[in-house]
């Protein structure tokens, strides 16, 4: 921020703060606190017991190729506490040596890595009169083996009493959890994927082609990263986990509409080929091209764990509801825009491979495009726009690293997007967005050179609210939206008839009128604003009064669908993740 405006900024942020901790109730329960961060694993105690056990089984997982397997883990201690836990460590060996800069010996942590998920002891039933148990455990392929440890003293004073042998999957390398996004052109479409293998080890490709057609490669890129390229803790401490390497090939000239099938996989030294799963997708339209597009738009889901870690009911309670309701629409989706808070992740970076297998069945169909939001990129000192401690320490390189986005430049996280008859704006909100600024000159262009004979329908994409909402926590002072937000961008909107903007980072959903300068105004001379944060995280509350320009509000979690046929109208609807059914719609209009 410049001149004078710091001081404004920075108050109305101390305000804000407030608003949010009264908006989102503080800790007593858990809400908005990331469940790994409860651990204090730093604080932990090595003291096992021989009269403790812990066992997992089956050792061996994914002998079929699977990527994902259920896992029994059985267990007994001589006395039972409400305190008790199952941690899952990967890699198995989790003990001091592997710490930074240690070798084993003098005084450190016992334990310098947290685990990628645990339950307490008493989810299994009995367990506290008897103090055996048994529980079972959803583990993905992570490229590294496991091992379970067992914790009394609750999470604030862990203290490991014993620990079961590694287990593993048969090809813990093996490419998985394949993610498409639209590349730089058109008729160009990624294909992003994680592996163990190095490009030392093995040749990355993408095998695809149409139906009975012959398949052609495209070779990948490959990239990784390391402790270093993260900027603070957790994400370069207890948050720690290796990435695997990270690859994207470049499907081109692909032809408008058509569907394509493709295999990701990995040639070895040996000339032997390392397959992941055949999937396929349907090439998008040309611009301009008049067809029936279908674009769904949500933001916050985060993740969740099917076998109930976690505690992620307190956290991200509506994830995977959400991403079940995606999976069950797919048919009838062409195109995915999560516009920021991803996996929140949020420093722990084993969670980034959790939310890639999650929404595996919806990345490996559709483009899955992203937007940068506060859980991806803020951090003091790191160049974002906000200091606070959301990304944990990321600053935006997971993210950035497991998603392409066709940005110019990584860390600059802003993009335009053709897609038929649509024009994508997509901001990024952790950046300085201001007039003057390189992202606002940058949104002039992308709003103001589009062709509206062809592409017709214009939308402005953004995490935080640069619009309106009248979410508490943004109405708290009045202002109801980020501070100089509308200032600066309103007179962009207007100027280039933007049809819709879309937000998250409020979670909830809420609706406008087309409304310039804080009023309702006819049709194409304002511009309706969707917040759509309900994508999975806990909610948010609303304002106890409804500012005139707010049509529809509800405190619940969904997503938002625009559909698109002909050059004459748009139509939204907002549907609910626990049932997929339509809430609230709207149609616009063109002569």
């Amino acid at each position: 921020m410049r001149g004078g405006g710091n001081l404004r900024h920075a108050s109305r942020l101390l305000l804000l703060a407030v608003a949010v901790a009264a908006c989102w109730g503080g800790g007593a329960e858990g809400h908005g606190v990331h469940p790994l961060s409860r651990i204090a694993i730093h604080r932990a105690r090595v003291a096992l017991d021989a009269s403790a056990a812990v066992r997992a089984s089956p050792n061996l997982l994914g002998s079929r190729g699977e990527d994902t397997a259920w896992v029994t883990v059985e267990f007994k201690i001589p006395r039972a506490s409400d305190g008790d836990w199952i941690g899952v460590f990967s890699p198995s060996n989790f003990n001091a040596s592997t710490c930074p800069g240690s070798h084993g010996s003098g005084p450190g942590p016992a334990i310098c890595s947290a685990p990628i998920k645990y339950q307490f002891a008493n989810y299994s039933s009995g367990y506290n009169r008897s103090a055996t148990g048994a529980l079972r455990f959803q583990l993905i392929n992570q490229r590294q083996d496991f091992s379970f440890g067992f914790f009394t003293g609750g999470l604030s004073n862990p203290t490991l009493v014993a620990v079961s042998d590694r287990i593993a999957f048969a090809n813990p390398k093996a490419p998985v959890y394949p993610r498409l996004a639209l590349g730089k052109t058109w008729n160009q479409m990624t294909v992003t994927w994680t592996s163990g293998y190095g490009i030392s080890e093995a040749h990355p490709f993408v095998e695809w082609g149409m139906k009975g057609s012959h398949p052609v490669h495209a070779a990948a890129d490959t990239v990784t990263f390391g402790r270093e390229s993260l900027c603070g803790e957790p994400a370069r401490s207890v948050g720690w986990r290796d990435p695997g390497f990270i690859h994207t090939a470049f499907l081109k000239n692909l032809s408008p509409e058509k569907q394509y099938y493709y295999k990701i996989g990995h040639t070895l030294h040996n000339e032997k080929v390392v397959w992941g799963k055949p999937k396929s997708f349907r090439a998008p339209p040309y611009p301009g091209q008049k067809s029936s597009q279908r674009v769904v738009i949500f933001g916050d889901m985060g993740k969740d764990e099917r076998d109930g870690s976690n505690e992620y009911q307190n956290y991200q309670p509506a994830s995977l509801n959400t991403t079940d309701a995606l999976i069950r629409d797919l048919d009838k989706t062409d195109i995915v825009f999560h516009i920021g808070d991803i996996s929140y992740a949020n420093g722990y970076l084993s969670q980034w491979d959790q939310f890639t297998q999650q929404v595996e069945p919806i990345t490996s169909r559709v483009p899955y495009m992203i937007a940068s939001g506060n859980h991806e990129r803020d951090f003091p000192n790191s160049g974002s726009l906000y200091n606070g401690t959301d990304s944990g320490g990321e600053c935006g390189v997971p993210a950035e690293t497991m998603y392409y986005a066709p940005t110019e430049k990584r860390d600059n996280f802003w993009y335009s997007m053709d897609y038929g008859m649509f024009r994508f704006c997509v901001a990024d909100s952790e950046h300085d967005w201001q007039e003057g600024t390189e992202q606002y000159m940058f949104l002039d262009r992308c709003l103001g050179t589009v062709d509206r004979a062809k592409q017709p329908w214009l939308v402005f994409i953004a995490h935080r609210v640069l619009g309106y909402s009248s979410g508490f926590f943004y109405g708290f002072d009045g202002e109801f939206a980020e501070p100089m937000a509308r200032q600066s961008l309103e007179g962009l909107w207007r100027r280039h008839r933007v049809d819709v903007a879309f937000y998250g980072h409020v979670h909830q959903y809420e609706r406008t009128c087309p409304v310039y300068e804080e009023r309702c105004v006819p049709d194409g001379h304002g511009t309706v604003h969707v917040v759509v944060g309900g994508g999975g995280s806990h909610l948010s509350n609303f304002t106890a009064v409804a500012p005139p320009w707010s049509v529809y509000r509800e405190m619940d979690y969904g997503f938002g669908k625009l559909t698109a046929s002909d050059a004459r109208s748009l139509q939204f609807e907002y549907r609910r993740s626990s049932d997929g059914k339509v809430y609230d719609s709207f149609t616009l209009h063109r002569d």
